[in-house]
């Protein structure tokens, strides 16, 4: 008896797994087109589509093709038995290049952004995607875009064992840095900004974000630890020491009631909260914060809420590791969004949506650990 419940419960299991997967694969359809029937040849000619595409100015949005190039590393893995040839890696790979290629250029792609050169292609940095060029919510750089960018880049270079993905992260990563985090003259120390121009030469938002300077110094010291796992000489010492001053001033380091906010502080601390006093309190913090915000959710109508701010709760609540009651929120409200995905009203986030869903159905990729060097 006991051996029949064992094989009932793993095939339930396998089952449960098994849907994820698809459902995982459907919402990255939907976002980049049929890719799952290629051949290697067909993936190694693959051209990311602009429509339905990412969304965002010519089809690209930097935030959507980060997560999408994580879930692209996260299918390798999961399907590595089925898929001996892995198309998945090549996907990711052209994906990362189609993102160069456009946010890395000028909006009428005639030029690469400023300073950026062909030897150094992210010198110039990367531009969010946004579908207007000026504006409140024009077009520009984000330093937590660029650094989830950076993380993105990072993963396919463990994932392929191709260091040239990191030294690219590595790349950008110099080249922001003294945009974004700026001495500060009058209260010494130094300090951040949110929001540059597209060529970094003006401020457009003059505030810090909440979790950015943790999040560079979280991202920065994941480079530098791939680099020697390489055995690359590359440091990022002086970044990593900027961003910790900033984290050390004031009340910076606190849980945020917000959902997407909440679950990317889990994700971020979970990387060190073994060896970092700040990341494990913070972390602890948040996971007590998730407990009320997630009992507010299923409260509300479809319609007074947005999905990916509540997967990238889910997601960062799966890395960081949770009991069975939160577990069970989690997937509660995962299945929930299923059916609004697809025929959402709001087209312009369905992208961004979608490969969050993703995401939190399998983290994957995102989880440190998950990859093996």
């Amino acid at each position: 008896m006991l051996r029949h419940t064992t094989r009932v419960a793993s095939r339930i299991i396998m089952t449960s797994s098994a849907a994820k997967t698809l459902r995982f694969k459907e919402a990255m359809r939907i976002v980049y087109g049929p890719f799952n029937q290629l051949s290697p040849e067909e993936a190694s000619a693959w051209v990311p589509p602009d429509n339905p595409g990412a969304g965002g100015h010519r089809g690209r949005y930097l935030w959507t093709d980060a997560f999408g190039v994580v879930n692209f590393i996260t299918l390798s893995q999961e399907e590595k038995i089925s898929s001996p040839n892995n198309i998945y890696l090549t996907l990711a790979r052209r994906l990362v290049g189609k993102v160069h290629d456009v946010l890395g250029r000028t909006r009428d792609g005639s030029a690469r952004l400023f300073r950026a050169t062909d030897a150094e292609p992210l010198a110039g940095g990367l531009r969010i995607g946004k579908v207007d060029a000026d504006g409140p919510d024009g077009d520009g750089q984000y330093h937590h875009y660029l650094t989830l960018w950076m993380f993105a880049l990072n993963r396919l270079a463990i994932a392929a064992g191709d260091y040239e993905y990191n030294r690219l992260a590595v790349q950008l990563a110099k080249a922001i840095h003294p945009h974004f985090v700026v001495r500060d003259g009058q209260r010494g120390g130094v300090r951040m900004y949110w929001k540059m121009s597209t060529d970094l030469k003006t401020v457009l938002v003059p505030r810090e974000g909440h979790l950015d300077a943790a999040t560079g110094y979280v991202v920065y010291k994941l480079l530098q630890r791939t680099a020697k796992q390489f055995s690359e000489e590359e440091t990022l010492d002086a970044e990593i020491a900027d961003y910790r001053s900033i984290m050390d001033s004031g009340d910076k380091l606190r849980p945020s009631g917000d959902a997407l906010d909440l679950g990317m502080c889990l994700w971020m601390c979970h990387f060190f909260r073994d060896e970092e006093e700040w990341a494990r309190e913070l972390g602890n913090q948040s996971l007590a914060v998730a407990r009320v915000v997630l009992s507010g959710f299923m409260a509300r109508s479809a319609s007074h809420r947005l999905a990916f701010r509540e997967f990238g709760a889910c997601m960062g609540l799966k890395v960081y590791g949770v009991d069975d009651e939160l577990a069970a929120r989690v997937d509660a409200i995962v299945d929930f969004w299923q059916k609004y995905l697809e025929k959402s009203a709001d087209e312009d986030l369905r992208p961004i949506s979608l490969v969050m869903y993703a995401a939190a159905l399998i983290p994957g990729a995102f989880q440190d650990g998950y990859l093996k060097t």
